[in-house]
């Protein structure tokens, strides 16, 4: 009796991928993204930090506006075009968005930020903003201390985890 073996052979789609100019093209987007987000960061800081340090009411009153116009769309912006940007780079690489801690954990960061402008930050500057439009106001910016600190501290370390990659491959389930 004999046997015959045959091999099957199975095909398996191949993933999805960025290459060439397409990738360098999202590379750009997401770190020109990040960047801007980090300088309207900055700018928010210099805002808020002028209006606690100035005792002048008119640069208080023009502080506020002024973080309005810098802060809540545009970071907003710079946040979603960061996270649209992220995930694309993270699937079309060997990276994934779930396959490394480093990722997920920026993922996260990005989510965090970008909920936190919407929901905890546009409300606050929205209020100062009409405030100090209001003839005689008095403005206390030190409620708007914490978001020019904790901001750009964690997409610093956003930017240290895509540098580094610490922490290895998530652990895959059996």
């Amino acid at each position: 009796m004999s046997t015959t073996l045959t091999a099957t052979r199975t095909t398996t789609a191949k993933p999805w991928r960025l290459t060439g100019k397409a990738r360098k093209l999202t590379l750009v987007l997401h770190l020109a993204s990040v960047g801007s987000w980090i300088g309207l960061d900055v700018a928010m800081a210099v805002l808020v930090f002028t209006a606690m340090g100035s005792d002048d009411p008119g640069t208080k009153s023009l502080s506020f506006p002024a973080l309005e116009l810098v802060t809540i769309w545009p970071m907003t912006i710079s946040g979603l075009t960061c996270l649209v940007t992220g995930v694309l780079l993270a699937y079309g690489s060997n990276y994934g968005l779930t396959k490394y801690w480093w990722v997920v954990v920026k993922l996260g960061l990005n989510l965090l930020l970008s909920t936190l402008v919407l929901i905890a930050l546009r409300p606050g500057v929205e209020e100062m903003a009409d405030q100090a439009r209001q003839p005689g106001a008095v403005l206390k910016a030190t409620d708007l201390i914490f978001p020019p600190i904790v901001s750009p501290t964690l997409l610093m370390v956003a930017v240290v985890l895509s540098v580094f990659k610490p922490w290895g491959r998530l652990r895959r389930k059996n």
